[in-house]
């Protein structure tokens, strides 16, 4: 069916609409109007999305309804604003830090984790908090009652405000409705799995329903500017289950991890469109919910105080601030057949590579000796900073020799053997200082480029791998 189109005379000026062409605009403004064509559009299209459309009062956005009937009008780059939005403060500094400061409104989170990792919790902390501060929260739940929901709360919430809302639905069209009513200042999915459109005849959590409530979201998060929580499930290997689609649709992507039978939780922003990504926030699971880390690097290096072969304290640039934590390596005489090559928290194919340089350019005979390496903590850092401290504890431990807890090494290694600087060196330094180490092992570039060097800190610049093994005597 042929939709409608009906002609206007727009002012570019001040922007006054007028079906008959005028000389001079009611502004004053004389040849200022211009012809455009405009297209009807059906009223209830609930797909549609205009920027803009409709801001609230200070107790939330505006709530999703109809949509004009006429359809969006383009504007200049130029006129648009460039002022960044207030964002809404969760309560939690972590879970702030690692949004980039803050919500943003309009925008889709997507969290993710394994079962029992801690999502639910700290979704429903941030949601107690919000509702105290800004107004009113809605969280929806596909998977659990709000009894049970209320449990949770009681139990690591606190005191508890009149202003957040929990409805136990899974329809998309209720889920529309109960916005419509409410206007919540932020709206939370747990999770997107769960939930269905009965425009559609497949079952929840299939690719084409994910899709669409996936996209039913943004229609109601950009449009009236709500910030809206999304949970999804993961796959065994880690991934997030459902279409990819669902990742490139959404403003930040949030994963949770950690081991269940250990306190530490560890979130990381994967994807920012507000902030840095990489970006990661620590947090300490208990009988009270979760407990935010705010010295994270002392709390990963308060075991490594006596010096052991095998241990190197290392550091990496994570997002905005320095992270200092500690490398094991263990070296064992094989047995019989092919040496074992394990790694936890770094990639193995970046440990045979390093591997292969220590044989090369060190001569450590590494042929017939299973190697080990973890990263304590159950941290996997991103980015090629740990390179050394993994050459080095792994040569700790072939030599039996420990190297000083109160050292810290990091660099890159070539396959050449020769250290490449690395970035944000000098954050990292002070850092080091802070936490009272004497003496820090870095590429002999990144020494030339410092500009600032705390007093009880000493520098060891090196060009290349084979000047670690001197250091061990």
């Amino acid at each position: 069916m042929a939709k409608k189109v009906k002609t206007v005379f727009v002012c570019q000026e001040c922007g006054y609409e007028s079906t008959k062409w005028m000389g001079q605009c009611i502004c004053g403004a004389w040849n200022s109007m211009v012809e455009e064509k405009i297209v009807e559009t059906d009223e209830n299209d609930r797909w549609r999305r205009v920027a803009g459309g409709g801001k609230g009062n200070s107790g939330g956005a505006g709530a999703p309804g109809g949509t004009s009937g006429r359809a969006g009008r383009p504007s200049r780059l130029l006129d648009v604003s460039s002022e960044e939005s207030a964002r809404i403060d969760t309560g939690i500094g972590e879970l702030n830090r690692v949004l980039g400061g803050g919500l943003v409104p309009g925008s889709l989170t997507l969290i993710s984790g394994e079962p029992g990792i801690g999502k639910s919790t700290i979704i429903i902390q941030a949601a107690a908090r919000i509702a105290n501060s800004t107004g009113a929260v809605l969280y929806v739940s596909g998977e659990e009652s709000e009894e049970q929901i209320r449990m949770r709360a009681d139990r690591v919430c606190g005191d508890l405000s009149e202003r957040l809302f929990i409805l136990a639905e899974t329809n998309m069209e209720n889920i529309s409705a109960v916005c419509q009513s409410i206007s919540p200042a932020f709206l939370i999915v747990d999770s997107i799995q769960t939930m269905y459109t009965a425009d559609l005849e497949s079952a929840p959590g299939s690719v084409s329903q994910v899709r669409s409530c996936g996209g039913e979201l943004m229609r109601i998060g950009k449009s009236f500017g709500i910030p809206v929580f999304i949970v999804a499930h993961v796959t065994k290997s880690g991934d997030l289950a459902g279409p990819r689609i669902l990742e490139h649709m959404v403003d930040c992507v949030l994963s949770f991890s950690g081991d269940r039978t250990h306190e530490m939780r560890i979130l990381r922003a994967n994807k920012n469109r507000f902030g840095t990504t990489s970006e990661i926030g620590a947090f300490e699971m208990n009988s009270r919910g979760l407990m935010e880390i705010e010295n994270l690097s002392g709390l990963l290096m308060e075991e490594m105080d006596r010096e052991s072969d095998g241990a190197v304290a290392t550091a990496v640039y994570e997002g905005t601030r320095p992270l200092i934590l500690e490398v094991q390596a263990l070296t064992s005489p094989c047995g019989v057949g092919f040496p074992r090559r394990t790694a936890l928290g770094i990639d193995t194919a970046r440990l045979n590579m390093i591997l292969a340089v220590l044989e090369k350019k060190m001569g450590l005979q590494l042929s017939d000796q299973d190697v080990y390496v973890n990263i304590v903590g159950g941290l996997r850092p991103e980015g090629t900073y740990t390179d050394l401290a993994v050459a080095a504890a792994v040569i700790s431990s072939c030599l039996g020799s420990p190297l000083d807890s109160k050292t810290l090494v990091l660099g890159e290694i070539g396959l050449t053997g020769d250290l490449r600087s690395i970035q944000n060196a000098e954050k990292i330094v002070r850092e080091a200082d802070r936490l009272g180490f004497c003496r820090v092992i870095l590429p002999e570039r990144n020494v030339r480029h410092l500009r600032e060097i705390p007093p009880h800190i000493r520098l060891h610049g090196i060009r290349s791998i084979g000047e670690l093994r001197p250091l061990f005597g």
